[in-house]
């Protein structure tokens, strides 16, 4: 996608990375049936009109703390593994159940960073993937977050989609979130960003200073810069969007867009 200019150009993605963010699927700390049944159902839209999807989730924690009854989220990182480790399992069922309506086979691939920077593991990973797109499934990645430590965390999923997308050559990245799109601020007034040409350090600083956590604006961007950078187009929208990733391929005004760098 290099070659892409403006949303147009968006007409002509063949392979997209979707990553659904936790607010996008839960509502009160639990998980949002409704939500991920309209997910799933903009995914399949897309499905239909011959379009390769890879979906990168988030939620198991969230899941995880709403089925056993947890209020608050666990800091000791032990117990945190441990509500994954619940919530992942819902979150697949729950994938499965409304992808099912559809009778869309899916596949769940639970990653950590050593998959992106071991060659062998990384090479396993791409002809895996390659094989699930090949037989028409729909990928459902998540960090590992069962195992992973420290060193071996990716640490977001915004960033971990970004991997995701240059591992499967992707010519498109959607972001979707609580937000619907990048703001900066004009005069007295927030504006939205209808087109980023380039991930500018300004942009950067921006970001972090109104949003510093994981899943937060700033990760957001960072996972623009890679995957520009690597000549994928990003846009950043919001989930509620009505029929979010059909618009955004049709080259609607939906969200931010990121163009690929060219040089």
């Amino acid at each position: 996608m290099k070659c892409l200019q403006n949303r147009d150009g968006l007409k002509s993605v063949k392979r997209m990375v979707v990553k659904i963010g936790t607010k996008s699927l839960t509502t009160n700390g639990k998980l949002d049936v409704k939500k991920v049944s309209k997910l799933v159902n903009d995914v399949m839209e897309v499905r239909r009109l011959k379009r390769e999807v890879l979906v990168v989730t988030s939620g198991a924690i969230g899941a995880g703390m709403g089925r056993l009854g947890i209020v608050s989220r666990p800091r000791k990182l032990s117990e945190l593994q441990a509500v994954a480790a619940v919530g992942q399992s819902l979150l697949m069922q729950t994938y499965e159940r409304f992808f099912s309506r559809w009778k869309q086979p899916v596949a769940q691939m639970l990653l950590s960073a050593e998959d992106f920077t071991n060659a062998t593991r990384y090479r396993n990973f791409k002809n895996t993937l390659s094989t699930l797109l090949r037989w028409g499934v729909v990928p459902i990645i998540n960090e590992n977050d069962t195992v992973a430590t420290e060193e071996i965390m990716v640490g977001d999923n915004d960033l971990l989609s970004a991997y995701v997308a240059k591992g499967a050559k992707a010519d498109l990245l959607v972001l979707l979130s609580d937000v619907d799109g990048v703001y900066v601020k004009r005069g007295r007034e927030r504006k939205r960003l209808s087109l980023v040409e380039r991930v500018t350090p300004q942009l950067e600083r921006t970001a972090f200073r109104t949003s510093k956590k994981f899943g937060g604006m700033f990760t957001k961007i960072q996972a623009a810069r890679m995957a520009s950078e690597a000549g994928i187009a990003v846009v950043i929208a919001h989930s509620r969007h009505p029929h979010v990733l059909k618009s955004i391929l049709k080259g609607e005004e939906v969200g931010t867009l990121f163009l690929p760098r060219v040089d």
